[in-house]
């Protein structure tokens, strides 16, 4: 039987299974609806069986088409995946890679070190703490701090590192306001946040819960945050390592309260599905590898 099925007939099969419409699915396998439309007609012909049912308003699988989609889809991936690692080992990494990334104090050795271990790569790199919409066309990576869930996209998130947070407050500011024990009472404390990355002011707590916070210092570093929050110039929220020190020298003391703040993550953000391009998935280990 299967030297009777083409693979194209079961990748047209799978595009209109997931999609319900041809024409989606020829949209994605960038082929003509036709095509789509002859190799799922083929399919069926040679099972002897309809995999879908079809009306003027809208389509179905059948259970035969339910069946045969969950036996399938499965291999399909393995074999993509297969596929995709063997013409990664078959060819030396090569091509311009453009990236977006905030300029992290390990990221200029890991770009230096990728491009010497890959010679025929190009690079081009923007630093930016905040990507703006319509900026990130045509670059391959876009690395970004978030807190929390992020937001739908077109774009694929792989998470790099995350850094759990504190909120931390210097002694002086303790003197003049009373150490809050919920999150309720640092909402009416003087706040360091940020400008505009992560959406500004609002912080992010565990199970996705958002405290609106006064603020009148906001910054886009977290170097200024730190700095500020030692001058006693409002509470900061802070990944743990970038404060400890001072938190051991008693410049900033670490406040609990009555619900964690959200890790700190750092993730790259590529365009397209499941399988990125080569250049673009040998950065993204050779990142992983460094920071690990």
């Amino acid at each position: 039987m299967l030297d009777k099925v083409e693979l194209k007939w079961l990748k047209s099969f799978e595009a209109v299974f997931l999609h319900l419409s041809f024409k989606l699915a020829s949209e994605q396998l960038a082929l003509p609806t036709s095509n789509v439309s002859r190799h799922v007609a083929l399919l069926e012909q040679q099972l002897n069986v309809r995999l879908f049912e079809r009306t003027t308003r809208k389509m179905r699988p059948t259970e035969a088409g339910k069946k045969l989609f969950y036996s399938t889809s499965s291999l399909l991936e393995s074999l993509q995946g297969a596929l995709q690692e063997t013409s990664l080992q078959s060819h030396q990494v090569s091509g311009h890679l453009k990236i977006i990334t905030p300029d992290l104090p390990f990221m200029g050795e890991v770009i230096a070190s990728f491009v010497v271990q890959n010679p025929l790569i190009e690079l081009s790199c923007d630093t930016q703490l905040e990507t703006r919409e319509g900026v990130v066309d045509g670059f391959d990576i876009v690395m970004s701090f978030n807190r929390g869930n992020i937001a739908d996209s077109g774009w694929v998130a792989k998470e790099i590192v995350r850094w759990p947070s504190c909120v931390v407050a210097a002694p002086k500011l303790l003197a003049r306001y009373s150490k809050p024990k919920t999150l309720q009472a640092l909402s009416l404390l003087p706040c360091i946040t940020s400008l505009t990355v992560m959406q500004g002011s609002p912080w992010r707590f565990k199970d996705n819960y958002l405290l609106k916070v006064q603020s009148s210092f906001k910054v886009n570093s977290g170097n200024m945050a730190r700095a500020a929050a030692i001058q006693g110039l409002g509470f900061a929220i802070l990944p743990y390592h970038a404060c400890e020190k001072a938190i051991e020298q008693g410049q900033l003391i670490d406040i609990k309260l009555d619900r964690e703040p959200e890790d700190l993550v750092l993730n790259a953000f590529y365009s397209g599905r499941k399988y990125p391009l080569p250049k673009v998935k040998s950065f993204l280990g050779h990142l992983k590898k460094h920071l690990n």
